[in-house]
């Protein structure tokens, strides 16, 4: 198995901002809460990905944030090799349109347009790579874990 660490280090850095923003807290307020004298440069980086992170220090935030860290791990390791290609989400297009959630209307909207400039017979699955995924989170006002979750979702239950 190929692992693409930069994949991995921004998605393990989205996983901290994620949790530290579903808290409230800013990087100043997670900082306050460390045993060891981090910088808020250094959280900066761990959270946008350019930085590794070591065990223990990720231990230690995670720790910090409440969450244990092999439950993040666990979620990195989902979104970096799940079934998708690397770094990539299945999504039907078609699933997206007909679900009702308000949160959803950007992404819906969005897949009405895909769905109209598809020719008859073409699939109607499409793959989202992270820097979609996380734009999309933000239309819909949603942290992209949470977006992730929902298409997922969508793709398991969309057809019944």
């Amino acid at each position: 198995m190929q692992i693409d660490t930069a994949a991995y280090q921004r998605v393990l850095g989205d996983e901290l901002r994620s949790l530290r923003k579903q808290r409230g807290w800013t990087r100043k307020e997670l900082n306050r809460r460390l045993q060891s004298d981090i910088s808020l440069q250094t959280l900066a980086t761990y959270e946008l990905g350019t930085r590794q992170c070591s065990v223990v220090r990720l231990v230690e935030i995670c720790s910090a944030l409440g969450v244990p860290a092999h439950q993040v791990l666990a979620r990195v390791h989902e979104r970096v090799f799940g079934d998708a290609p690397a770094g990539h989400l299945p999504v039907n297009l078609a699933s997206v349109v007909i679900d009702g959630r308000p949160q959803l209307l950007p992404l819906r909207r969005w897949a009405q347009g895909r769905l109209a400039q598809l020719v008859p017979g073409q699939s109607t699955e499409v793959h989202l790579d992270l820097p979609a995924l996380e734009y999309m989170a933000q239309l819909c006002q949603l942290s992209t874990v949470e977006l992730i979750r929902t298409l997922r979702e969508l793709g398991n239950h969309g057809h019944r």
